[in-house]
Protein backbone atom coordinates (compact mmCIF):
# COMPACT_ATOMS: atom_id res chain seq x y z
CA UNK A 1 0.00 0.00 0.00
CA UNK A 2 1.34 3.10 -1.42
CA UNK A 3 1.70 6.32 0.91
CA UNK A 4 2.75 9.59 0.13
CA UNK A 5 3.67 13.02 1.85
CA UNK A 6 4.79 16.41 -0.05
CA UNK A 7 5.59 19.82 2.53
CA UNK A 8 5.65 22.69 0.00
CA UNK A 9 7.73 26.15 0.46
CA UNK A 10 10.36 24.84 3.00
CA UNK A 11 12.53 27.66 3.51
CA UNK A 12 16.18 25.82 2.55
CA UNK A 13 17.60 25.62 -0.86
CA UNK A 14 16.96 21.80 -2.64
CA UNK A 15 20.75 21.73 -2.80
CA UNK A 16 21.58 21.69 0.71
CA UNK A 17 18.30 19.21 1.69
CA UNK A 18 19.38 16.76 -1.17
CA UNK A 19 22.41 15.91 0.82
CA UNK A 20 19.66 14.74 3.97
CA UNK A 21 17.09 13.33 1.51
CA UNK A 22 19.75 10.51 -0.07
CA UNK A 23 20.72 9.48 3.09
CA UNK A 24 17.24 7.57 3.63
CA UNK A 25 16.20 6.77 0.01
CA UNK A 26 15.14 3.05 0.12
CA UNK A 27 15.41 2.57 3.62
CA UNK A 28 13.44 0.67 6.09
CA UNK A 29 11.45 3.89 7.87
CA UNK A 30 13.07 2.67 11.04
CA UNK A 31 16.51 3.09 9.83
CA UNK A 32 15.41 6.67 8.41
CA UNK A 33 13.98 7.53 11.74
CA UNK A 34 17.41 7.17 12.78
CA UNK A 35 19.25 8.50 10.91
CA UNK A 36 17.24 11.37 10.48
CA UNK A 37 17.18 11.80 14.16
CA UNK A 38 20.88 11.80 14.10
CA UNK A 39 21.56 13.95 12.11
CA UNK A 40 23.13 17.90 12.38
CA UNK A 41 21.78 19.20 9.33
CA UNK A 42 18.69 21.55 9.34
CA UNK A 43 17.16 19.65 6.44
CA UNK A 44 16.94 16.62 8.59
CA UNK A 45 13.74 18.09 10.43
CA UNK A 46 12.02 18.71 7.08
CA UNK A 47 12.47 15.59 5.92
CA UNK A 48 11.49 14.17 9.39
CA UNK A 49 8.26 15.40 9.29
CA UNK A 50 7.11 14.72 6.41
CA UNK A 51 8.07 11.27 6.33
CA UNK A 52 6.05 10.76 9.81
CA UNK A 53 3.07 12.41 7.86
CA UNK A 54 3.82 9.72 4.87
CA UNK A 55 3.64 7.05 7.41
CA UNK A 56 0.83 8.41 9.20
CA UNK A 57 -0.91 8.45 5.55
CA UNK A 58 -0.01 4.88 5.00
CA UNK A 59 -1.86 4.19 8.31
CA UNK A 60 -4.84 5.93 7.76
CA UNK A 61 -5.17 4.63 4.01
CA UNK A 62 -4.73 1.44 5.09
CA UNK A 63 -7.37 1.36 7.88
CA UNK A 64 -9.99 2.76 5.47
CA UNK A 65 -8.77 -0.46 3.15
CA UNK A 66 -9.66 -2.70 6.44
CA UNK A 67 -6.10 -3.75 6.44
CA UNK A 68 -3.51 -3.33 8.92
CA UNK A 69 0.04 -1.93 7.98
CA UNK A 70 3.44 -2.27 10.56
CA UNK A 71 5.27 0.49 10.59
CA UNK A 72 8.10 -2.04 10.57
CA UNK A 73 7.17 -3.49 6.89
CA UNK A 74 7.24 0.11 5.63
CA UNK A 75 10.00 1.22 3.77
CA UNK A 76 11.36 4.54 1.62
CA UNK A 77 10.13 3.88 -1.95
CA UNK A 78 11.02 7.30 -3.58
CA UNK A 79 12.15 10.63 -1.94
CA UNK A 80 13.33 13.63 -3.54
CA UNK A 81 13.47 17.38 -3.49
CA UNK A 82 11.99 19.30 -6.12
CA UNK A 83 12.75 23.18 -6.14
CA UNK A 84 10.03 26.08 -5.27
CA UNK A 85 9.79 29.49 -5.70
CA UNK A 86 12.84 31.83 -5.01
CA UNK A 87 11.53 34.41 -2.48
CA UNK A 88 13.16 37.71 -3.86
CA UNK A 89 14.50 40.84 -2.00
CA UNK A 90 16.51 43.44 -2.32
CA UNK A 91 19.63 44.75 0.13
CA UNK A 92 21.24 48.12 0.26
CA UNK A 93 24.35 48.01 -1.65
CA UNK A 94 27.25 50.91 -1.94
CA UNK A 95 25.87 54.23 -3.61
CA UNK A 96 22.58 54.11 -2.84
CA UNK A 97 22.50 50.96 -4.97
CA UNK A 98 20.44 48.34 -4.19
CA UNK A 99 21.25 44.35 -4.61
CA UNK A 100 18.70 41.48 -5.28
CA UNK A 101 18.95 38.47 -2.94
CA UNK A 102 16.87 35.16 -3.66
CA UNK A 103 16.03 32.80 -0.78
CA UNK A 104 15.39 29.36 -2.28
CA UNK A 105 12.55 27.15 -1.34
CA UNK A 106 11.73 23.59 -1.33
CA UNK A 107 9.24 20.93 -1.82
CA UNK A 108 10.02 17.62 0.02
CA UNK A 109 7.84 14.46 -1.21
CA UNK A 110 8.48 10.96 0.05
CA UNK A 111 6.29 7.71 -1.00
CA UNK A 112 6.38 4.82 1.47
CA UNK A 113 5.58 1.67 0.38
CA UNK A 114 5.26 -2.30 1.88
CA UNK A 115 7.98 -4.32 1.36
CA UNK A 116 6.64 -7.75 -0.39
Amino acid sequence: MEARAISRYVRQSPRKMRLVIDLIRGRKVGEAYAILQFSKKRAAEAIDKTLRSAVANAKAKAEDAGEFVDVDDLYVKEAYINEGPRLKRWRAAAMGRAAPVQHPTSHVVIVVDRKE
